[in-house]
C-alpha cells in the first residue's frame, strides 16, 4: 500500500499538470506556470525514486539547475513578447510574422 502511494501520487499530480497545460492555452503565463508545476512534480518523482533505490541525490540537483534555466528562459520569452506585442495572448499575434 505504501509503494502505491509513493508511485501513485506523483503520477496523479503529473497527469493533473498535463491536463492544466493542455486546457490553459490562452495566456503564455498560465502555460509557463503549468509547465513549472509539471517540472516540480517530475522532481518529486525523481526524488522519491532516488531515495527508494538508495542512489545519490546529485542528479536531482542537476535536474533542479536545468529546471531553473528553463524557467528563466520562459520568463525572458514572456518579457520579450509583452514588450513587442503588449500582452501575452496567443491569439493576438501571428507566430510566422518576422
Amino acid at each position: 500500500m505504501l509503494m502505491m502511494f509513493y508511485w501513485g501520487l506523483p503520477c496523479f499530480l503529473f497527469l493533473i499538470g498535463v491536463f492544466m497545460f493542455v486546457s490553459n492555452r490562452k495566456h503564455l503565463l498560465s502555460m509557463l506556470l503549468s509547465l513549472e508545476y509539471i517540472v516540480l512534480n517530475l522532481f518529486f518523482f525523481l526524488f522519491i525514486y532516488l531515495n527508494l533505490m538508495n542512489f545519490s541525490s546529485f542528479f536531482s540537483m542537476m535536474f533542479l539547475t536545468f529546471s531553473v534555466c528553463e524557467g528563466a528562459l520562459g520568463l525572458s520569452i514572456l518579457v520579450s513578447m509583452i514588450r513587442t506585442h503588449g500582452n501575452d495572448y496567443f491569439q493576438s499575434f501571428n507566430v510566422l510574422q518576422c
